[in-house]
């Protein structure tokens, strides 16, 4: 079948390897020195890969592929994720982790304060939508400046798989990459955190426009935060 799918131009790649350490599929590997898609069927034709290219040598192409098989995309990402390792060439900034919270009480050894991130990473634009801790998740998905302002959010975060991201400063449309989660693994909830200010919205719709692209009735909620951090709509 026709469909799109990355093509990489070698007399332009350099090595550097930076769209290697983007592809959440683990489509692509050094070779010689060379970027290579060394499997149609992990290429999810979203091209993530693309902003990160410096020489421009990758692009979209619609040729004859195998159809992207996502099981075994996510098989191969928790297998990985199962033995520590990252795909090949992949950056310890987007290495995918889980974090087992514990509860403690507010004792002078076990402050009451702590953290309640659960995975990592958390930044949209880099976590994959196959990774094992989405499966059976209530997410929150939170505007980056909510951190700053709502001193205490990690309560938002609590038991949820935690995704940031800014939709008027990030250059990339979120409702690709939330439908590809939505659709690929089976979400119990979302709960989205923004700020009161108008940019905001568009985190509102990207979830939206998710949850309609993917065809998938979840519940939903949004907590709104005023810019002297106050809950103003919960």
């Amino acid at each position: 079948m026709k469909r799109n799918i990355i093509s990489i131009d070698t007399e332009k790649c350099n090595g550097c390897g930076l769209c290697v350490s983007a592809c959440h599929e683990g489509a692509l590997q050094l070779i010689d020195g060379k970027a290579v898609l060394t499997s149609d069927s992990y290429c999810d034709g979203l091209g993530n890969c693309l902003p990160q290219c410096p020489t421009g040598a990758i692009e979209i192409i619609e040729r004859e592929a195998d159809d992207f098989d996502a099981e075994a995309v996510k098989l191969k990402m928790q297998a990985a994720h199962s033995s520590h390792q990252p795909h090949a060439g992949g950056c310890p900034g987007s290495r995918m982790r889980t974090m087992e919270r514990v509860q403690h009480q507010n004792t002078a050894e076990a402050p009451a304060a702590q953290s309640e991130l659960r995975q990592w990473p958390c930044q949209i634009k880099l976590v994959s939508p196959n990774a094992p801790y989405f499966e059976g998740a209530h997410v929150v998905i939170c505007a980056d400046c909510t951190a700053y302002a709502y001193p205490n959010i990690h309560k938002f975060m609590k038991n949820k798989i935690t995704l940031i991201g800014c939709p008027k400063l990030d250059d990339i449309d979120y409702s690709e990459k939330l439908t590809a989660i939505l659709s690929m693994n089976d979400i119990q909830s979302i709960t989205v955190v923004r700020m009161e200010v108008p940019c905001c919205g568009g985190m509102v719709q990207y979830v939206k426009s998710a949850l309609q692209n993917s065809g998938k009735m979840i519940p939903w909620h949004i907590i709104t935060i005023s810019t002297d951090g106050q809950v103003i709509d919960e």
